[in-house]
């Protein structure tokens, strides 16, 4: 294990699970957390958040979720059962069995997210809170795509085109396409620095990484909805917090809240003063709230 370069106090370490190899960051002692980040991001997203909940007096675990960051890349084509979300959650739920937690909290950002949705419905005995940071649930927000969601959020529609038009046109210049693509999401200056963008880029020129993220994006568009819908009828009985950027396209888009309540029994949040990267641009206020929220 090596010491982070970029969460403070955190050891970096390799952890084989479900059959493929996942690199996290992990710390602290006291109720476990688990962080799943986003696209474009890695688990370097939660710099500014996993330090505070370890001094707190949580025990964190940070993955890079499968076939993004330094974790292994699967091979995978239609129909995109690799990079299905139940695939991507029984990762989580062996990881953190591997590290000793059979019980924890998941805050989920973006892809993470959905990741996290998918653990709470599938793993219902090892989950005992549910954060999701700026998302509706995939299946609502496909089923109540417009012209305004499908300009604002292309990247859905253009990720999921058949292999391997999107991987050739970004591998054209993988650095345009990922700092365009943050650049649109983040509202608030400074939130993510040229260092932070630089080890986003590190991987993201990776051409096995672009795929892997045009497989995650695919099944969510596929194999993802298949398997929502066969759970449209279940509820998430855990208490769920659902967070938002107020100026993020989420936001302006649905009714947040009862998205999620009508996925979930137990659901609460708000809106913060921020756009898409909540645990970039908002650090002080999630932090604030997941106190708040998380078991102690």
């Amino acid at each position: 294990m090596t010491a982070s370069r970029f969460l403070d106090g955190f050891t970096l370490r390799d952890e084989t699970v479900n059959g493929l190899r996942i690199h996290c960051a992990s710390a602290g002692d006291g109720p476990p957390v688990l962080l799943l980040h986003g696209h474009p991001q890695t688990h370097v997203v939660w710099r500014k958040i996993a330090p505070g909940l370890v001094k707190a007096g949580y025990s964190v675990v940070a993955p890079d979720l499968r076939g993004y960051g330094d974790s292994e890349k699967v091979e995978s084509h239609a129909p995109h059962l690799p990079y299905s979300k139940r695939e991507m959650a029984k990762d989580q739920v062996a990881l953190m069995r591997a590290l000793g937690h059979e019980r924890f909290a998941v805050v989920g950002h973006d892809r993470g997210g959905r990741v996290a949705h998918r653990l709470a419905l599938d793993h219902p005995e090892m989950v005992d809170r549910l954060v999701v940071l700026d998302i509706a649930p995939t299946l609502t927000m496909y089923e109540r795509t417009d012209q305004a969601f499908a300009t604002r959020y292309f990247w859905w529609f253009f990720l999921i085109q058949p292999e391997d038009l999107p991987e050739r046109m970004i591998g054209r210049d993988p650095e345009y396409f990922l700092r365009r693509h943050i650049a649109g999401q983040v509202k608030t200056e400074g939130a993510v620095s040229d260092r932070i963008l630089s080890e986003y880029l590190r991987t993201y020129r990776d051409p096995a990484t672009v795929h892997a993220i045009c497989e995650d994006y695919r099944a969510a568009a596929t194999i993802d909805l298949d398997h929502d819908r066969a759970d449209c009828d279940r509820r998430i009985a855990v208490p769920l917090l659902a967070l938002w950027g107020a100026k993020g396209v989420v936001g302006e888009t649905y009714d947040v809240l009862q998205t999620w309540r009508d996925k979930a029994l137990d659901v609460r949040g708000r809106a913060l003063d921020c756009g898409h990267a909540i645990p970039e641009e908002a650090p002080e206020d999630l932090m604030s709230e997941l106190l708040a929220f998380l078991p102690r």
